[in-house]
């Protein structure tokens, strides 16, 4: 009789292969300068963690009240881990969750985003009600990942019927997750950094170039179309010349665009629309683009194949 290993099981040999795999995805897809500004963020949240650490110790011993920021950054690693496991929560409760039986061409989306990308399993996936709003993101708690997609959102690849576009998003938020950008570990080390102008929003920024180019490697074609309904939403998205939007990254200039971009958490869309049409340099951080004198084409991604099925 032929002994069957255990469910779940996975051979050593398949796991290794299987991290060998992710890491060099992560290698060919990661934002040149983000290994830099992470570490960067780290180096100053632990400063400032340093120095609030300090500042309640000080206060406790004088019997006064801690600051209101000290205390949060001394119960950062318990309020990160409780915010994190809340908010999968809500969406286990509240939200619909995208199964092989409910929306099984989104879950076919996600399912093979993730082995493309070399993770060891596929992560939960919800909708949740937009009210309007367009946008979605990846999260974790624990040893879970999941993403979440708004209904205003979602509705681009249903009923609006542009699966490249639904295509393209789900595997950017995938990208978030095998880029490791959802780990508990890595928000508790950037906390503090998210208060710091200009170094939190950079590292933000980065990370969003390199979920993008998770996106453009596994669906380029809905790139385009992902862009023109965060410019102008799930109606209007059609009608849009998301090449004009492009060309503007490299017209509009001035202190107050400049501003605008350095503290936002995404690149601001003529940027980010710039640099998935204009794959021969990575997106800018901080300092505006420019045009190439021809546009390269398309990069070749060939170990970005699927994997074997599990």
């Amino acid at each position: 009789m032929t002994v069957q290993p255990p469910p779940g099981y996975v051979a050593v040999d398949a796991a290794r292969e299987t991290l060998a795999r992710r890491r060099q995805i992560r290698g060919a897809l990661r934002h040149p300068l983000e290994l830099f500004t992470l570490v960067v963020a780290i180096l100053a949240s632990a400063v400032i963690l340093a120095v609030g650490v300090n500042a309640f110790i000080d206060a406790v011993i004088q019997q006064r009240t801690p600051n209101t920021y000290a205390t949060i950054l001394v119960l950062a690693p318990v309020l990160l881990w409780f915010l994190r496991g809340q908010l999968l929560a809500k969406l286990r409760v509240n939200g619909v969750k995208i199964t092989p039986t409910q929306y099984p061409e989104a879950y076919a989306m996600v399912a093979e985003a993730a082995r493309e990308f070399g993770l060891s399993r596929v992560p939960d996936a919800y909708v949740v009600l937009g009210n309007g709003m367009i946008n979605a993101a990846a999260s974790g708690h624990g040893f879970r990942r999941f993403i979440f997609v708004y209904s205003d959102l979602f509705e681009v690849g249903g009923r609006l019927r542009n699966p490249d576009a639904l295509r393209f998003v789900i595997a950017h938020e995938v990208g978030h997750i095998a880029a490791g950008h959802a780990s508990y570990w890595r928000w508790l080390g950037i906390f503090a950094s998210n208060w710091i102008p200009l170094i939190g929003p950079a590292l933000s920024r980065s990370q969003e170039y390199t979920a993008d180019n998770f996106g453009y490697a596994h669906c380029p074609h809905g790139s385009a179309s992902a862009m023109a309904t965060l410019a102008a939403g799930k109606y209007l998205n059609a009608s849009i010349d998301i090449n004009a939007i492009a060309d503007r990254a490299e017209q509009e200039k001035g202190f107050f665009v400049w501003t605008v971009n350095a503290a936002a958490s995404h690149p601001v869309l003529a940027w980010r629309a710039h640099a998935l049409r204009d794959r021969s340099a990575p997106g800018r951080l901080l300092w505006r683009p420019q045009g190439p004198t021809s546009l390269a084409p398309p990069p070749d991604y060939p170990h970005l194949t699927p994997g074997p099925p599990r």
